[in-house]
């Protein structure tokens, strides 16, 4: 149960974060293959899934409510030991995915599906480095709908690994808006601001269904992908991971680099690869 809800909360944080996939972090946590089969036969095995992922979940939604007040101020503080923390959480993640390939022949296929994958994830980057404009997000119909929309791109990229939902968000331009929000609905509530309260809520309750709406779908999808086309997918993931880094390092700020900010980047670095291959073990 705490261990779930700690991965949770990674991968809450990750998706906070443009550049970082947090499907990517569950690969490099050893549970992403479970949080497929659970969301897909949710029905089926009713039980057995929500103990799975209702840790998973309220470790995520931890994440995106509490700790992103405290994202911010790291990068802008620590930029080059917190963007080297992911690097290496990411890292860690290879070994795990590189046992689901190895000792089968390598074949065009899967040197493609890394390929193509890599490079979109790379482009995405390099696209990503500007933000769209600032979105409209006042009471409509029409913003409703589009928030639900948002909900769902943004869900399903963060529900594939190597893809940032965040990232996302940025060039649709909706990013800032959404987390702005969730920080006003929270500071709302403890103030007991109910105006507040409703506003907020009629733009991140749309959005949350969208949100599920496409985690359920893009699951849908990617299990039957892992099930036909397993060892291409495997090799596809090895190239989102791969390239993932080089992301953060595009869309990353890592203000001046010191001697000091090298060192403590390296630390942060070896405790991220640490921390996700410990994971993988205890899975």
């Amino acid at each position: 149960m705490i261990k779930n809800l700690l991965k949770g909360m990674v991968m809450g944080i990750a998706n906070i974060i443009p550049g970082v996939s947090g499907g990517t972090m569950a690969v490099s946590m050893g549970i992403y293959d479970k949080l497929i089969h659970c969301i897909t036969h949710l029905f089926k095995e009713f039980k057995k899934s929500i103990k799975f992922l209702l840790p998973i979940f309220i470790g995520t939604g931890i994440a995106l409510i509490g700790l992103s007040f405290v994202i911010e101020p790291a990068f802008e503080r620590f930029p080059i030991a917190t963007n080297c923390l992911f690097i290496g959480l990411i890292a860690g993640g290879l070994p795990a995915v590189w046992k689901k390939v190895k000792g089968n022949k390598i074949k065009a296929s899967h040197i493609i599906s890394m390929l193509g994958f890599f490079a979109l994830v790379v482009g995405f980057a390099v696209i990503g480095e500007r933000e769209g404009n600032a979105a409209d997000l006042t009471f409509s119909f029409l913003n409703v709908i589009k928030m639900f929309a948002v909900g769902i791109i943004a869900s399903a990229t963060m529900v594939i690994p190597g893809i940032s939902g965040s990232m996302m968000m940025l060039l649709m331009g909706y990013y800032n808006p959404i987390i702005a929000t969730i920080k006003k609905l929270c500071i709302s509530v403890t103030s007991l601001n109910g105006t507040g309260i409703l506003n907020c809520l009629g733009v991140l309750l749309p959005f949350l269904i969208g949100i599920i709406a496409g985690i359920f779908i893009v699951a849908k999808l990617i299990e039957f992908i892992l099930k036909k086309f397993p060892l291409q997918a495997f090799w596809g993931i090895i190239g989102l991971i791969a390239a993932s880094p080089i992301a953060i390092f595009l869309m990353g700020e890592f203000g001046t680099v010191t001697l000091i900010g090298i060192m403590t980047g390296i630390v942060a670095f070896a405790s991220g690869f640490v921390v996700a291959s410990s994971f993988d073990k205890q899975s």
